[in-house]
């Protein structure tokens, strides 16, 4: 085990924008603090479909009081990359990137943070990670081959396919009508009886039109329930379709790394939502000294937390960790 050579007020876990505004008041108020993050900077976004549009207005995206500039009324992934990555660099805050913690033992007086590269020492840890690790999978026959695809990235891709897009949300239509316009044969199988609520309001129309023209095909209703090379089987109210199919892009959400969570001793409440246990005023989980910031705080719940309502968990955790740190 390497010797740490600094204490630090904080180690932030995950360089997001979240983890980024921790840092943020974190270096207002003068506290020493180093951002960890296991991709690039902003990895999750980054992992985001090429041609995503946020629903949020750019002020609401805005950390560390930096003007959010785009001609867009809604930015698109490729403006907030630009922004934080801007953010970062003016505010010149300390982080290592591709970079993985691994572990966090905490003694009497401060945590020890062993990662893929360092050891580290610090007296708080604020985890930010996120909940774009791991995809819910559907747990049917075939998933496993190399066709299915958890995550979407660029429709060009799938051109002329014959695609399966399982879901409604707003990832699942994105890719409905992206890979739709780029060629492909569209049909998607959604559990519920239409296209989701929360879907962008100006998306929810498109979808619905293409829908009802029979442009793009749907089983309401319904679930996928196998997978094979060129088939799938989809079960509906009126009982088993087989369709001939290419690739399969189930997108039916993601959830945070309970694994890791548990690792670092963070407990995870015992039913359906699986939230990390914390504090709601000042962020603090079963572990005195550990905070959770940003959409992790709500656990499969991943509809509660955004860019835009959990800016404050900084400011929450910052305000409580100046009440405690010597």
């Amino acid at each position: 085990m390497d010797i740490p050579d600094k204490l630090y007020d904080i180690i932030i876990i995950g360089g997001g924008p979240i983890g980024l505004a921790c840092a943020l008041e974190a270096q207002k108020e003068q506290l020493s603090f180093l951002i960890i993050e296991k991709g690039c900077l902003t990895n999750s976004l980054y992992n985001y479909p090429l041609g995503m549009t946020f629903f949020s207005t750019p002020e609401k995206l805005e950390i560390g009081n930096v003007p959010f500039i785009t001609t867009n009324i809604k930015p698109v992934r490729a403006e907030a990359l630009e922004y934080y990555r801007r953010v970062r660099e003016q505010y010149q805050l300390p982080i290592h990137l591709f970079e993985e913690v691994i572990s966090s033992t905490k003694t009497a007086e401060n945590f020890t943070i062993e990662t893929t590269k360092a050891t580290y020492l610090a007296k708080k840890v604020i985890v930010a990670t996120g909940f774009y690790d791991v995809p819910t999978l559907l747990n049917i026959p075939g998933e496993e081959l190399l066709k299915v695809y958890h995550y979407y990235k660029d429709p060009h891709y799938f051109a002329n396919q014959k695609v399966v897009v399982v879901g409604a949300s707003n990832s699942s239509v994105d890719a409905a009508l992206e890979t739709f316009r780029k060629g492909a044969a569209v049909t998607m199988v959604v559990r519920g009886e239409k296209i989701g609520n929360r879907v962008k309001y100006w998306v929810k129309p498109d979808i619905e039109n293409r829908i009802a023209c029979g442009e793009i095909k749907a089983f309401f209703n319904s679930n996928l329930i196998a997978i094979r090379e060129r088939e799938v089987d989809i079960q509906t109210p009126d009982g088993i379709k087989t369709i001939a199919n290419d690739f399969v892009l189930a997108l039916t959400g993601y959830q945070p790394n309970f694994y890791f969570l548990k690792t670092l001793g963070i407990t995870i409440e015992n039913n359906e939502t699986k939230k990390p246990v914390h504090e709601p005023t000042s962020m603090e989980t079963n572990i005195e000294g550990m905070y959770l910031a940003g959409v992790v705080c709500g656990g499969l719940q991943t509809h509660l937390w955004f860019i835009e309502n959990s800016r404050v968990h900084a400011e929450q955790i910052i305000k409580h960790i100046l009440t405690t740190i010597d």
